[in-house]
This record gives C-alpha cells, sequence and structure tokens, in this order.
C-alpha cells in the first residue's frame, strides 16, 4: 500500500446525585446547580481499584523509537479484522526499521513503509472497511447528554469516544486527539493496517464513518506531537534524514512481562467516569466564573495512570 495513502488533508460532581441526574437527565439537570463542588483530580484520588481497567496485553501495541515507547490500546470491537491484520503485520515484523513519514501541523502523524516496496507474508494487503460497526445492546455505551454535530448520540464504550445511530444500528469510534486510524486512498478497501496514523491535532472529525479508526494512544503522545512538522505536501517528509526511523513495532503480550508497561484507564462504564464527565461539563472552583455546562466528546478526559499493584 502506498505509503501517501493518507487520511483526507486537512486542509468532578457538586455532589453524586447532581453527577447522576446531569448525565441521565440533562433536561432537568438544566434546573440544578451548574457548578461543581469536586474536580476531576479529586474523584480520581477518591477512586476504588474497580472504577479502573488494566490494558489487555493482547490489544495493546508498542511503537518503539529511539527516544522512547508510544502505548496504543486496540479496539477490537469495532475493528476486528483490522486489528488482528495489524497484529500479523507486527508479528511478522513488518514495521521494524521502517520511519514516521508525515507530521502535519495540527492533523497527524502517520508512519508506513516510505518506499513502499516491503512484502508481506501472511497479512492480508487490503481489507473491507469497518467504517461502523452493527449496534448492539451489549457493547458498553455510557452515553454524553450533549447534542454533537456529527452523530445522533455520542459517548465512550469501553474507554474510547464512539458515535452511534440507533435507528441506522450502526456505531462508529471517533476521530479525537490520540484516535489511531488506518490511512488508505480513495477505495474504501485499500488500507489494511500497513500505514497507520495518530491525530496529534484539533479533532478532524469529518472523518467518522470514513477512515477506520482501530484504538488510541495511551501514553507517549509526546513523542509524536513534539516531531518537526514535514516540509511537504500533507506534511510528508522530503527527505529520508527528516524521517523518525521505527526501532520496532511489538504486541505488549509478546514482550516480557517485566518489560511492559503496566497502564490501566479509567471504566467509562463507571459511576465515577460519570461523575469526572459531570465535574468537566461544569467547572467550579475559584477561578472558573461562568461554568460552560457542556462538553464536546473529544474534550472528555479519559484518564489513564500506571497500574496499581
Amino acid at each position: 500500500m502506498s505509503s501517501r495513502r493518507t487520511v483526507v488533508a486537512p486542509c468532578i460532581f457538586a455532589g453524586t446525585m447532581l453527577a447522576v441526574l446531569s448525565f441521565a437527565f440533562p433536561a432537568l439537570a438544566k434546573d440544578l446547580p451548574v457548578k461543581s463542588a469536586k474536580t476531576m483530580p479529586e474523584l480520581i484520588k477518591a477512586s476504588s481499584p474497580a472504577d479502573w481497567r488494566a490494558l489487555n496485553p493482547e490489544s495493546t501495541l508498542y511503537l518503539e523509537l529511539e527516544k522512547g515507547r508510544v502505548v496504543i490500546e486496540l479496539a477490537p470491537d469495532f475493528a476486528p479484522q483490522h486489528a488482528a491484520n495489524i497484529k500479523t503485520l507486527i508479528r511478522e515484523g513488518y514495521f521494524d526499521g521502517l520511519a514516521i513519514v508525515r507530521s502535519q501541523e495540527n492533523y497527524v502523524v502517520q508512519w508506513a513503509d516510505p518506499d513502499e516496496k516491503r512484502e508481506l507474508k501472511t497479512a492480508k494487503k487490503n481489507l473491507e472497511p469497518e467504517f461502523t460497526v452493527p449496534y448492539s445492546s451489549q457493547l458498553p455505551f455510557t452515553r454524553l447528554p450533549d447534542a454533537d454535530g456529527y452523530a445522533p448520540q455520542v459517548g465512550h464504550a469501553n474507554g474510547f469516544a464512539a458515535g452511534r445511530d440507533p435507528k441506522m444500528g450502526k456505531a462508529w469510534l471517533a476521530h479525537c486527539y490520540a484516535s489511531v486510524g488506518v490511512a488508505r486512498g480513495n477505495e474504501s478497501n485499500s488500507g489494511s493496517g500497513t500505514s497507520l496514523y495518530v491525530v496529534t491535532g484539533h479533532a478532524p472529525r469529518q472523518l467518522d464513518r470514513n477512515i477506520t479508526v482501530v484504538g488510541r494512544v495511551m501514553q507517549g503522545m509526546e513523542l509524536l506531537t513534539t516531531l518537526p512538522r514535514g516540509t511537504g505536501a500533507l506534511g510528508f517528509y522530503e527527505k529520508p534524514e527528516q524521517r523518525t526511523p521505527i526501532v520496532a513495532m511489538k504486541v505488549a503480550a509478546d514482550v516480557p512481562e517485566a518489560e511492559r508497561s503496566k497502564l490501566e484507564i479509567i471504566r467509562t462504564e463507571s459511576a465515577t467516569f460519570k461523575a469526572i464527565v459531570a465535574a468537566q461539563r461544569n467547572r467550579g472552583g475559584e477561578w472558573y466564573k461562568v461554568p460552560a455546562g457542556y462538553i464536546d466528546l473529544c474534550n472528555v478526559p479519559l484518564p489513564v495512570r500506571q497500574q496499581k499493584n
């Protein structure tokens, strides 16, 4: 797949009751006080172990760069075929020694085979798109109370920002900051995971349901957002020496346990997460003078921390 098959060019809680009411009954919440009594850090500090889940090593990827590790969690509930193919590519060493070929201001960082010569072994070259999946009541979905311009309903599914349309019976992952997607050409089935990108700028939600989103970065975004911007069209690097080499890419399950990044993420179906959302919608304290009473999907924090023993 061409490395230039890219994403489209640019171009915590005024009491428990308030948190619950704000989330489940937004219309009723309008009549409630808007300033939050607790902050997100306070809610996280008071959280219980049951509010967190450890990353599954079989669905966690390590992008190893000379300056450190980028940890990515795949979302097989939303892109099972692409997630499986990416793991096959990694286990066959496809990405080892390749490079980051693109860094576009306020948009994406992308890695691929810059010479477009690396052969595939058993991994697939093309896959049918997984822009959406069938909406299922079995897929946990914590809905946001606020309206969204890109989806009838938005919220979070097992730690990922998502949209859904109950009438059409479809759900999908959203292009928020740190989302990982599969680059493609004009043909919907022209991507397979050989070229991946991470959103490093303002959320390009117009890409939702147009590109397969396979996961998001859980740690190491600073290694990507600080890369020099590419000087070519769409932020591609024009000279080989401008590119950032990929030391290796690995599935966490294949890495000795002592060498793994032990991370855990807040459970987005938990009461603590709902309180965090309510707090962020209605930020109080001495600094905020006008609480917004609203939050955008991609502004909802998804706390990640070192796993507690």
